[in-house]
């Protein structure tokens, strides 16, 4: 075992010790192993939320993208910047709702709003599905760090399955409290190691960020600014607007938003936090340093440019610096999405059609399908090719097909009712999974369209429907909703 791997081995220990330590002296009970008993401060709600923005994904596909597809990276960048002004007014109300209803999941959330039980179940399905690429994409970077930082002694498939088994082992144990704890030292590290990088790297090789840059435009013309078509600047503003609409449309982000103590800290990290996301340039320096210096990486494999070029540059110790700090960026939301899943499955689904059983037996029941889902997500990662950027992007398409209904239950006179909301979902899901199964695009099923309309992200269209299809079966059943609208909660 080199010096690397025993560094990253050292994390993850230090990980499962935090966890251990984070759950001790407390009754975990579901309150506390999923929204930690409500009791986080606006430092530790934004270490929660940052653990999910700031994933593999961003340590690793981020660089990925800025590798293999130049400008279009950005977008990255733009979407997370703008959702933190929707955050504003978007979660001081969800808070406000969840807090006086004791709410505890985001299938909770549509059950009180629409009063409709099916709906609940509808919206942890939906959950349970869009997680499940993102959960592929936190395993896939454990692979790719403890397989790279091996230098090959580790296979991709040992390290998935050995990343796998940590996460299922961390969750169970800690909950909540183990993510917001290990939150605390990922997040020191990875500005540490991306800063560092970001501006060594480039002046290493190139002198400065000017010379990089004119020798990638040198090497490749145009590849630092959009395409006429493909990844062109429509598809850039449609999928930027569909990633702020469902930026807050995750279940473990509802989780992290519930264990507020106030709703004045979405306030202030609203404030904060854009200046955090400024941290994602370095990430895409690397991966614009990484083109003219380990060239060939094509596909899947570009996600492997960051530690690729870290380890012809570096030594092994400090490779292992930067994979321990990648393995935290795995362990956090990793943690989160698998605590998700297996909470609206066992409270919002197998609850609802066994409504005797006690909240103890459910948190039996979710920890678990933890190792369940797990070894689901194994499965996708070991026999999936896409790469991380793209299986974000599928799990978001699916996820903001929630945002319409959940836009409008905010109103004091929500014109919406359950009938529409389901409708509308249902018709959303169905074209981004449609669509996705035969790999079309809005190209290739309408070839006479403008260009700018066939670069359009497919996501984008599914909610439009999603919208109009909403609106309409509401206004066509609106007598039907009053008719059998119940007098209080109980009559659910």
């Amino acid at each position: 075992m080199n010096i690397a791997l025993l560094i990253i081995l050292a994390f993850l220990l230090l990980s499962i010790f935090l966890g251990i330590r984070s759950s001790k002296g407390k009754d975990m009970d579901l309150e506390q192993w999923t929204v930690g008993g409500r009791g986080f401060g606006a430092i530790f709600v934004f270490l929660l939320m940052a653990g999910e923005i700031y994933t593999t994904f961003s340590f690793l596909g981020g660089s990925g993208w800025a590798y293999g597809k130049g400008a279009p990276a950005l977008y990255v960048l733009i979407y997370i910047t703008l959702s933190y002004v929707l955050s504003y007014w978007l979660l001081p109300e969800i808070w406000k709702y969840a807090k006086e209803n004791k709410l505890m999941s985001q299938s909770d959330f549509f059950v009180s709003k629409y009063k409709s039980p099916s709906l609940g179940i509808l919206a942890a399905l939906v959950g349970v599905v869009s997680m499940i690429p993102v959960i592929v994409v936190q395993l896939k970077g454990l692979g790719i760090i403890v397989s790279e930082a091996s230098y090959g002694a580790i296979s991709m498939s040992e390290a998935v399955w050995m990343g796998a088994i940590s996460l299922t082992i961390y969750v169970m144990i800690s909950g909540i409290h183990g993510s917001v704890w290990t939150a605390v030292i990922k997040d020191i590290m990875m500005v540490a190691i991306i800063g560092f990088l970001g501006i060594y790297l480039p002046i290493h090789y190139f002198g400065g960020f000017q010379p990089m840059f004119e020798a990638i435009d040198a090497a490749k013309p145009g590849f630092l600014k959009f395409p006429d078509q493909g990844l062109s600047v429509a598809w850039f503003i449609s999928t930027v607007i569909l990633l702020v609409f469902g930026f807050y449309m995750w279940p473990q982000v509802f989780s992290a938003v519930f264990s507020a103590r106030s709703g004045k800290v979405f306030r202030k990290n609203a404030i904060i936090s854009p200046l955090y996301t400024l941290m994602l340039l370095f990430v895409f320096f690397v991966g614009f340093t990484a083109i003219l210096k380990v060239p060939g990486l094509v596909g899947a494999d570009a996600d492997l440019s960051l530690l690729r070029l870290s380890i012809e540059t570096f030594d092994p110790w400090f490779i292992g610096i930067i994979g321990g700090a990648g393995l935290l960026t795995a362990l956090v939301p990793g943690s989160m999405l698998l605590m998700s899943v297996a909470t609206l499955l066992a409270k919002n689904v197998y609850k609802e059609f066994a409504p005797a059983v006690s909240d103890r037996h459910v948190v039996r029941l979710a920890k678990f399908l933890v190792p369940v889902i797990a070894l689901i997500a194994v499965y996708f990662t070991l026999n999936g090719g896409e790469t991380m950027s793209a299986l974000i992007l599928m799990g978001y398409s699916l996820i903001t097909q929630l945002f319409p209904s959940l836009l409008f239950s905010l109103k004091k006179n929500n014109p919406i009712n359950k009938y529409g909301a389901i409708a509308g979902i249902i018709t959303g899901l169905a074209i981004v999974i449609c669509i996705t199964l035969s790999q079309s695009t809005i190209g290739t099923l309408f070839p006479t369209l403008p260009q700018a309309a066939k670069d359009l992200n497919v996501g984008i269209i599914a909610l439009a429907v999603n919208f109009i299809v909403m609106i309409s079966v509401s206004l066509a059943l609106r007598k039907h909703a009053v008719q059998l609208e119940p007098k209080s909660i109980n009559d659910i």
